[in-house]
Formats: structure tokens, sequence, C-alpha cells
């Protein structure tokens, strides 16, 4: 039997895991002189990049409702103010676990940051993150970073979010709202990228796969009119 007719009994991902081995044992044996690669003319089986979900703002307030019925109330206003800043400020799960008070800049609405490579930098932020923010610290008296968990306890109380709604919610997920959102309202990727502190537009590009051509098609302007 052909290598690629026993391969294709196999899913695209098992595929490629399968053919791995031979590619390296065919290009070793071509290495050696023993014959040429046998397999060399075997394009290698691609696997379908799944679609990521992102967050919508419907899905945010099912979160919020969930929690102003599930939680204390301090402990819902905590919540709600992660998941907002999150989504507002596209700030990846250290970043924000690391907000302090005199990191906040509220008259620019902006987050101090300090990003990979320790770079620093500015995340920005909404009247919804500002109005829940300023409610938790009202409330809250901060020794160490502004939550009173660490990134462990941010990610343990959205996994046990997601369990319950069934709503995609951890960080990665909000920054891809982040971007999406964006983008849906109009925003130049160039922004986006800055805003989000991105290296590069391929990144951009990569956070907002679920943007779809109806989406961009709001804001078409014919050239000519």
């Amino acid at each position: 039997m052909q290598l690629s007719e026993w391969l294709g009994k196999y899913s695209p991902g098992s595929r490629k895991r399968l053919f791995q081995p031979f590619r390296a044992f065919g290009r070793w044996l071509e290495k050696k002189k023993v014959i040429c690669n046998p397999w060399s003319d075997i394009d290698i089986p691609r696997v379908p990049v799944p679609l990521l979900k992102a967050p919508s703002p419907e899905n945010v307030k099912e979160l919020f409702a969930y929690l102003d019925n599930n939680y204390p109330p301090d402990l819902s206003l905590r919540n709600k103010a992660i998941i907002a800043v999150f989504i507002e400020s596209g700030l990846r799960l250290f970043e924000l676990s690391a907000i302090k008070p005199e990191d906040i800049d509220w008259s620019e609405r902006t987050i101090r940051v300090w990003g990979k490579g320790q770079k620093e930098g500015k995340a920005p932020f909404g009247e919804t993150s500002e109005a829940l923010l300023k409610q938790w610290l009202s409330v809250h008296k901060t020794n160490g970073n502004i939550w009173g968990i660490d990134r462990a306890g941010i990610q343990s109380m959205l996994k046990r979010l997601h369990q319950a709604t069934h709503i995609t919610c951890n960080p990665h997920s909000f920054r891809r709202a982040f971007a999406s959102i964006l983008l849906k309202s109009g925003t130049d990727s160039l922004d986006i990228k800055r805003l989000g502190r991105w290296q590069n537009l391929e990144m951009v590009d990569r956070y907002t796969k679920s943007v779809q051509f109806e989406d961009s098609l709001k804001f078409y302007k014919a050239p000519l009119s």
C-alpha cells in the first residue's frame, strides 16, 4: 500500500503526526546517500485551523447577569471589572494581574503595563471599565495588585464562569474580542496593533479571524463615490 493511501485513512491531524517520522527518515536516507527520499513527492498534510471564538458584547452582558445573580456583590463587582478591563484594554493575563493603583491614569483612561520583554507601555480602557474599577477600588483595600487575587485565581474564576455559562471566557478569548470588536467598529488594523501592543499586523489578523466580510462591508466606501 502506498504511504499516501495509508495516511488517507486518518484525520488531518493524525496524518500530519504520522507523516513526520517518515519525512525525517526519508531525509536521513537521502543525506546518507542510501537512496533518494522515497516520500519527497508527498505534500505535508495540512491541518485545518479552527476558528477561535471571541465573546461578543452580548455575551459579556450575559456573564455580568450571571455574576450578579450568583455571586456575592463584592465578588460580582470584582469579576465584572476584570472582564471589562480584559475586553476594553486587550491586556494579557500577566499584565492585568499586575495592575496597581498607581498604574491607572484616570484622566487619560489608560493603564501603564509592562509587556513582553519588560517593555513599558499603555493600554486603554473605556467608560464601563472606569465605572467598575472605581466602584471596586472604593470597597477594596489594595495590597499588591488591585484585584486581591493572583494570576491563577483569575484563571480559576474564568474557568468556573465558562463551565457555568458555556460562554467562552478566558484571557486569550478576551484579547481576541478586544481586537475583533474594534475591527468591526471600523478601527484601522494599524491602530489596533498599537492599542493592543502587537509586534506586527499578522498578529492582529490572527486575533481577528472571526471578523467576516459582512462586518467589514459596513465600512466600505466606493472609491469613485
